[in-house]
């Protein structure tokens, strides 16, 4: 069911004048469909790594139709799906909209808390309304979201859909007022939302869900889509870099997923390139049966495509999996839009595509062709960390968690018998001996810390007082915390985990490239202005000129 906290707005920006429609043609004030697209863990070099084995009609059309953000940065840590997704949307950083990481601690009760979790809510499209995937909703987001002002620029007429294989990518960016949020449940194999947005599943959904799509796509395998050696730009087949699936089973190609579904389950669809593939196709049914872009109030489709994260999680990007997947999403890239040009029309939708956050190296891989870098053991040094407080303020477990590259302490163990001030500092201490850890701040004094400015900046746009650790810890380039050495992640503010793609295309967008710098936080006001609607109420960015010109 539709939720709406907001008071009536009007909308009222006034901006410069975009691309001027081709002669004879009346461009609508706005456009029919805005569809954003977010590729989880893709690199801006993955637009010119493959570029030469792309096809015309996806990544090369968007580059040659449309405006080339070539330098956008997330401006702040750490560097997540939730924030990334939450940063878009909002046009904000956690500081302010509250998502401070996939999952965080509340500070004040030191429990933890998914980014997307309601306990209110109910599952939707589940056997059991109890069943956790389902209690999701966007209750935790604290500020509006550019599709939210959409809702309100249009008094609701606007139709709000999100569509991702992770719940926290398609909530986030649908925002509180949506018609809709859809996600998958690996355990059933199907598409599911909560209670938030709808009391069941729209008749479609449900009948898409009943040809069990996962099953089928899996039944065919995953094959490289060329001759494997022509793979150029990618280490060779079955390296020590990738991680294997479960039960040690080989990585090679051809990935036998129509095996290892027997036994890993339709989950396992999110690690192979199929995972867009469906989630492109429920996009697909959402334009058609909820009639997007079908008339003049301007409606907004989310899609964030998740697989390329799994797979890059566990290949890493200098895997064959990642360059096929890539290639693989390329042509499906190429058919979504030939799709919106049936359906909506070539010009009368707004369409950009970006990503929530990049991804590194494998650190054994650099270490191995002679490049600097190292995996962090966060769980060891957390140990050796508690032991070494113990010994100084007589009580064991002060530290909670190293996650999300800050220190929670454990609030329930401190009294008035603890200086605080002497605990943050002896731990400050302790953290800047350990291997790999380039800076460690203590978060109510980053102002002043003898550290880069670039860096100070994305620790306090990071940091929620309520949400996040006391002390930030900075690492060396290129490492990383990890449980083992195979596979790959994020989370850093270096250029690997924070230079991601910006596209821009169709409805008021020029032709061009730039390389400004912009910011992961200038997408919605961006839009804003294109759309004539106002910001996001917690909206720090800024729209971007270049394409406004």
């Amino acid at each position: 069911m539709k939720k709406v906290y907001y008071l009536w707005v009007a909308a009222s920006l006034i901006i410069s004048s975009v691309a001027l429609p081709a002669a004879g043609e009346k461009r609508p004030d706005r456009p029919k469909l805005v569809v954003g697209i977010v590729v989880d863990q893709m690199r801006w070099d993955y637009l010119y790594r493959f570029r030469e084995r792309y096809a015309e009609t996806g990544f090369k059309r968007i580059l040659g139709e449309g405006f080339s953000c070539e330098n956008t940065l997330l401006n702040y840590i750490p560097t997540y799906t939730a924030i990334g997704h939450a940063s878009i949307y909002t046009g904000s950083v956690p500081a302010i909209h509250g998502i401070a990481g996939n999952e965080f601690f509340i500070q004040a009760t030191g429990k933890s808390l998914y980014c997307t979790r309601d306990e209110e809510a109910r599952s939707i499209g589940t056997p059991d309304e109890n069943a956790a995937v389902g209690k999701m909703s966007p209750r935790n987001l604290q500020a509006s979201t550019i599709t939210d002002e959409l809702e309100l620029a249009t008094n609701f007429r606007a139709k709000v859909i999100g569509v991702s294989l992770k719940d926290r990518a398609s909530i986030l960016p649908a925002g509180h007022a949506a018609d809709a949020a859809y996600w998958f449940d690996g355990d059933s194999g199907c598409w599911i939302t909560s209670s938030w947005y709808r009391d069941a599943l729209p008749a479609w959904l449900e009948e898409y869900n009943r040809t069990r799509p996962a099953e089928k796509l899996l039944a065919l395998d995953w094959n490289p889509l060329y001759p494997i050696e022509t793979y150029l730009q990618s280490a060779p087949d079955d390296n020590p870099y990738e991680e294997p699936f479960s039960g040690n089973v080989s990585p090679r190609f051809p990935v036998k997923t129509s095996e290892l579904a027997r036994t890993l389950g339709a989950g396992l669809i999110r690690s192979t390139p199929h995972g867009s593939t469906m989630t492109l196709d429920v996009a697909r049914l959402a334009i058609d049966n909820e009639a997007l872009g079908a008339d003049e109030i301007t409606d907004f489709l989310a899609v964030s495509l998740s697989s390329p994260d799994y797979i890059g999680h566990q290949f890493g990007p200098n895997s064959i999996k990642i360059e096929d997947a890539y290639l693989r999403l390329d042509k499906e890239l190429g058919e979504f839009l030939s799709f919106l040009d049936k359906r909506v029309g070539k010009g009368n939708y707004l369409l950009f595509l970006t990503a929530d956050h990049a991804g590194a190296h494998n650190a054994q891989f650099l270490l191995d062709n002679d490049i600097p870098a190292g995996n962090w053991k966060e769980g060891e040094t957390r140990t050796a960390l508690n032991l070494h407080l113990k010994e100084r303020f007589g009580k064991e477990k002060l530290v909670a968690s190293l996650s999300n590259y800050q220190v929670t302490f454990n609030r329930a163990l401190l009294d008035d018998a603890i200086d605080r001030d002497a605990l943050r500092a002896a731990t400050v201490a302790f953290l800047e001996q350990v291997e790999g850890v380039a800076f460690v701040v203590e978060m109510e004094k980053v102002a002043s810390a003898p550290i880069p400015a670039a860096i100070r900046e994305r620790i306090i746009n990071g940091y929620n007082r309520a949400l996040s650790g006391e002390i930030q810890i900075i690492m060396k380039p290129a490492w990383y915390s990890d449980r083992d050495r195979r596979g790959a992640t994020h989370g850093t503010w270096n250029p690997h985990d924070s230079h991601v793609p910006l596209l821009w295309m169709g409805w008021g967008i020029p032709r061009g490239r730039s390389n400004t710098e912009v910011y992961l936080t200038d997408i919605a006001p961006t839009v804003a202005a294109l759309l004539r609607v106002q910001m996001p109420n917690g909206c720090i960015g800024k729209p971007i000129i270049d394409i406004l010109k």
